[in-house]
């Protein structure tokens, strides 16, 4: 499960130090190079859900092992690429198959959490949260190896051997349909397909994001498709028998969309930083991409320390408040920036924020387990996903709109008051939601805002005691 998760991080990171090479070999510009990143983000966003779902009806195996074939030929076709064409493609196929594994692994961790009884699997999904910010550490070291040893090709090539990695990992020992659903008549799952409310999710998506990556009054017609797409999907939810997205269903889990919202206002801080912050050392601070990357690893690092510090600890709320203090106080600090700043200070920002993206991403992400519909656990976790690159969009679109041709002080301190903002509105939105306080306390299906089944969903050992510590075989027989 780890090693299908950090594919998406590790492509999402790895690719930074290869758009100048690349952009060098086919003569294209730094603007169409962009596209490379873009793609992938889209294609994420669009497919998290989607695979989710997916997941949801047919179970995580097949669809774990549809990402590895598809993470494999984008490898294939990336490393032997023509034109650049080619590897837009490669992209966009990589975005499809990397989404898969993070809905297959949260549907796994509740098959196992219904297996044994253990009402917190706090180790396997602290293990999920610190391999995608520990990969984002490494990623651009790692392409800059991989730059080193074979060209930018290698960047792609790597994705080979991890993708048939885990196929061969999944095909051995992941449980099959019959084993994950067992439980199946207790959900009352629902195998229909609504092939239409996702296309109408996917062009909503891509009108909004598209728009978001280039935010221009010329572009604005974009907001009307989406505006349209995103009526004729609600019309279609609230009607179909099967919906792709059961409106009903999340509009009375007002505690699984607070958790959402919290999602993109975290999320957009982190990628503002991680963007603008980077920006800003290199224009204003004078900083080479190498140094600024310096400066910008303890943030990654407090991160993978602070959510393995407190991941086995299954209470959330303490952890997103205190995420949420800590964003607030660093975008105050924020506004001392200046041209002639010192390494030490700017090292001391960094740290600010790494507390609150590890705290935060952990938290967010424990929450959407304990607070999703069981059968639909696998389309809400893509779901967060969708909205963690929602929030990178954001952050994207407001460094362009602050700074002008280069990343200045004034566009700095103009981007601190949009965190302090967002920030103070996550705070709030933490401190006033009370379904919070039952996460991690009671059982998934049991806390509130959880909306399975309240009788079926701990069957077997959890009844009669501590269960025995046995493991699935390649069947799901225990």
């Amino acid at each position: 499960m780890i090693l299908g998760t950090i594919l998406n991080p590790l492509n999402s990171s790895i690719i930074a130090v290869s758009l100048v090479p690349i952009g060098r070999a086919f003569g294209v510009s730094t603007s169409r190079t962009a596209w490379l990143v873009s793609a992938l983000y889209l294609a994420t966003a669009i497919g998290q859900p989607v695979v989710g779902r997916l997941v949801d009806l047919f179970g995580p195996k097949p669809l774990f092992l549809a990402g590895g074939v598809f993470a494999t030929v984008a490898g294939l076709l990336g490393a032997f690429a023509p034109d650049f064409g080619f590897l837009i493609a490669a992209r966009v196929i990589l975005g499809f198959g990397t989404c898969a594994a993070y809905p297959a692994s949260m549907f796994l961790i509740r098959v196992e959490q219904r297996r044994t009884g253990l009402a917190s699997p706090t180790g396997v999904l602290t293990a999920l949260a610190v391999a995608g910010q520990t990969i984002m550490v490494v990623g651009p070291t790692l392409g800059g190896l991989l730059n080193g040893l074979g060209g930018w090709r290698a960047t792609f090539a790597i994705n080979i051997p991890l993708g048939v990695t885990s196929l061969a990992l999944a095909s051995a020992y992941l449980p099959g349909r019959a084993a994950v659903f067992a439980h199946r008549s207790s959900d009352g799952g629902d195998e229909s397909l609504d092939y239409l409310g996702m296309a109408l999710f996917a062009a909503t998506l891509v009108a909004l994001l598209l728009l978001l990556m280039s935010p221009d009054l010329g572009h604005l017609y974009l907001l009307a498709v989406a505006g349209a797409a995103g009526g004729a999907l609600t019309w279609w939810q609230l009607r179909v028998r099967s919906p792709f997205l059961d409106l009903r269903l999340l509009a009375g889990n007002r505690p699984l969309l607070a958790t959402y919202a919290r999602n993109v206002l975290s999320q957009t801080i982190s990628y503002v930083m991680l963007y603008g912050y980077a920006q800003w050392m290199e224009d204003s601070r004078d900083l080479g991409a190498t140094a600024a990357g310096l400066v910008l690893m303890p943030l990654s690092a407090v991160a993978v320390a602070v959510a393995s510090l407190t991941g086995r600890r299954p209470e959330v709320k303490r952890k997103l408040v205190v995420g949420a203090f800590t964003q607030l106080a660093g975008a105050l600090v924020l506004f001392a920036l200046a041209g002639g700043s010192a390494i030490w200070f700017l090292v001391v920002v960094a740290v600010i924020f790494g507390v609150p993206q590890g705290l935060n991403s952990l938290g967010n992400q424990n929450a959407v387990y304990h607070q999703a519909e069981p059968s639909r656990l696998g389309s809400s976790s893509g779901l967060l996903r969708t909205f963690t690159y929602l929030g990178a969009m954001i952050a994207s679109a407001a460094s362009s709109a602050f700074f002008g041709q280069t990343a200045d002080t004034a566009g700095m301190h103009r981007i601190a008051t949009l965190v302090v903002v967002t920030a103070a509105a996550c705070l709030l939105l933490t401190l006033v939601d009370r379904s919070l306080s039952a996460v991690g306390r009671t059982p998934p299906d049991r806390a509130d805002g959880g909306a399975g089944d309240r009788a079926g969903d701990r069957a077997g050992p959890a009844a009669g005691g501590r269960p025995p510590r046995s493991r699935l075989d390649r069947r799901g027989v225990t």
